[in-house]
């Protein structure tokens, strides 16, 4: 279904000092500034301290009448300091150490904290994830999966989940399992896995963009379910009925150019009908974990080897700030032309760019600006439309 054997690109490896740490929290934090625009405004102003100061002039020349609401610096210090209490530690796309798969997404979560091993999420990852009322059969094919996985090398990623989830994670622990959250690193759902979620923290890891307090609602889960396939080379649905949450991961997988696996189940089962209808519609069918493996081959090689993790502390001395990036001021006119040129179906950059009659810079400092005023949206596929109120 898609191409799970692409390489992700090469992170940075500038290390942060903690003014810069705070500085690119708040930006997280504040009011219209998505995956997207969090990188564009570090890289068009030079770091995110600089890009704090000249958030309100850049969303002022957007068209936004009202300044952001910039997260407080004493809030993210705050939640900083809570988080590393909690023993979570925030990784940013901009710095070592944010897990390469992950930022092969197109609009890559911009921070997550993540408590446990960290280093896991440099080694190759499957994850297992399916039905919450789950089979027997089901839980025992979930465990028979990920302790084959793991035997092999593998990190077994799942969502913490009642059924095959859970059934995963235990499977896993021992050998190397990744658990994604919805809710904060101290929120523990469902709270029956409150024990096995302490021990991945502590053998594992697991990994959050929400902030220590933060308690998960029903739209969170997909944004879960997208770090989950994002860490992972490929997805397996065990058991998953028609309407089942794992469906939204197999899609979102999809999406991201992940492998979909699925396990086919019996017909007259209504806990097998999501996932024989995923392979109807292209899925790769596998009976046991070496199946996955034989898939995923080309993108791990033969057995894959632990990446030690990257070094968490600030240098012993600071780096040197950054040079200022070369101005560049827009012409009201030029604003417009790009406001203009943009419509409610998302097109891709060229498309603007030639229909602005611009260069390819000034229509993106154009759409940085129009997003910081909230009158742009970003998509997958680098694609951008308006967004109208």
């Amino acid at each position: 279904m898609a191409d799970a054997h692409r390489q992700p690109p090469p992170l940075p490896v500038a290390a942060l000092g903690e003014a810069e740490r705070v500085a690119c929290l708040r930006l997280v934090r504040t009011e219209g500034v998505g995956p997207v625009t969090f990188r564009e405004l570090i890289n068009r102003c030079g770091g995110a301290e600089r890009a704090i100061e000249a958030l309100p002039e850049l969303a002022a020349k957007g068209g936004r009448r009202a300044a952001p609401r910039i997260f407080a610096k004493s809030a993210a210090e705050t939640e900083l300091a809570e988080a590393d209490r909690l023993g979570a530690r925030p990784r940013f796309t901009i710095e070592p150490g944010y897990p390469r798969q992950l930022a092969f997404l197109d609009h890559p979560p911009p921070m997550i904290y993540v408590t446990g091993r960290a280093d896991l999420l440099e080694r190759p990852a499957v994850a297992l994830v399916g039905s919450r009322d789950a089979s027997a059969n089901g839980l025992a094919l979930a465990r028979r999966f990920a302790q084959d996985l793991v035997a092999s090398g593998f990190v077994v990623v799942s969502g913490l989940a009642r059924g095959i989830d859970g059934a995963a994670h235990r499977a896993a622990v021992d050998g190397g399992t990744v658990a994604v959250i919805a809710g904060g690193p101290d929120s523990y759902y469902p709270p029956e896995h409150a024990e096995l979620q302490a021990r991945i923290a502590r053998d594992g890891a697991v990994v959050t963009e929400q902030p220590p307090g933060f308690k998960p609602r029903g739209k969170d889960f997909p944004r879960r379910n997208r770090i989950i396939a994002g860490l992972s080379l490929g997805v397996v649905i065990v058991e998953a009925a028609m309407r089942s949450g794992s469906l939204i991961s197999a899609r979102l997988a999809n999406e991201a150019g992940r492998e979909v696996f699925a396990v086919p189940g019996h017909p007259a089962d209504p806990r097998a009908a999501g996932t024989n209808g995923l392979i109807k519609q292209g899925a790769t069918l596998v009976e046991t974990a070496a199946d996955v493996m034989t898939a995923l081959g080309p993108a791990t090689g033969a057995r894959p080897v632990r990446v030690a993790e990257p070094a968490l502390e600030p240098p012993a001395s600071p780096p040197s700030p950054a040079p200022d990036p070369p101005r560049l001021d827009l012409t009201d006119d030029a604003r417009r032309a790009v406001a203009e040129a943009l419509g409610p179906a998302p097109a891709p950059l060229d498309e603007i760019i030639r229909a602005s009659g611009l260069t390819a810079r000034e229509v993106q400092v154009a759409i940085l600006e129009l997003a910081l005023a909230g009158r742009v949206e970003h998509h997958q596929g680098n694609l951008v439309s308006a967004r109208f109120a």
